[in-house]
């Protein structure tokens, strides 16, 4: 599982480094694809465990965020005390043993229209770093599956929060520590899609695996297209001006 989930990861650090448009890396990141393998991987069900990751991997953002713009501290300071806070509320989440998942989707999903209310439209034309050359696009894709190695094996600790560990989350902030706050209100806004990825799957993975992640890619799709989709109005207009 480790190598699996280390190419995983790799692949999602190295897309989301390509990708200058802060609304399509933070999308990108989204995609349950590390998710996806380590559920394949591992023994682990899905319960409202994983939904309580997600709200530690909010919170894993929004520390990184408030540690290196508003604190001035150095990202790799900030993203190790962001690390520390998703380890704090993983291993406090994994003493409770299973977790009840209904009453959880129930909290998560107001939260989430909370927070999301309350939080400043995303600019969609925020715009990242330009993509590096392709020596240093190889020299840190090394350097990126090395330390994916040590954070997938570390990543056991939390039992069923390792589903949700920000993986390539340690590694994707450094690449964006400019634009830290439109990252993190881009995936707050997003994650509502991962929410239901994970109910599809939990409402399935008892029949078949298979079937269980169908769903759940479907699901997640949905609502991904969903938030993404302009106002109905908006597109009457431009088949007016057709």
């Amino acid at each position: 599982m480790t190598l699996l989930a280390s190419l995983a990861v790799t692949l999602v650090v190295w897309a989301v480094s390509m990708i200058r448009s802060l609304r399509w890396r933070a999308l990108v990141y989204g995609l349950p694809l590390p998710i996806t393998v380590v559920l394949l991987a591992t023994p682990v069900a899905v319960d409202g465990g994983q939904l309580l990751g997600l709200v530690a991997l909010n919170a894993f953002f929004s520390v990184v965020t408030v540690v290196h713009h508003r604190l001035g501290r150095h990202i790799v300071v900030a993203d190790l005390a962001g690390i520390a806070v998703y380890l704090a509320l993983g291993l406090l989440t994994a003493r409770w043993g299973p977790v009840p998942f209904w009453p959880v989707l129930g909290a998560v999903t107001v939260l989430w229209a909370c927070v999301t209310l309350r939080l400043p439209p995303p600019h969609r034309d925020a715009r990242a770093q330009p993509p590096p050359s392709t020596l240093l696009a190889a020299v840190k894709l090394g350097t990126v599956f090395s330390a994916a190695l040590l954070i997938v094996a570390l990543g056991g600790l939390l039992k069923g929060l390792i589903v949700t560990f920000p993986y390539s989350g340690v590694l994707v902030v450094l690449e964006s520590r400019d634009q830290l706050a439109g990252f993190s209100r881009h995936f707050a806004r997003n994650s509502i899609s991962l929410v239901a990825y994970f109910t599809a799957y939990h409402l399935l993975q008892d029949h078949s695996q298979p079937l269980a992640l169908t769903a759940a890619w479907a699901a997640f799709t949905a609502v991904l297209l969903t938030l993404h989709l302009p106002p109905a109005h908006h597109r009457g207009r431009g088949h007016e001006h057709a």
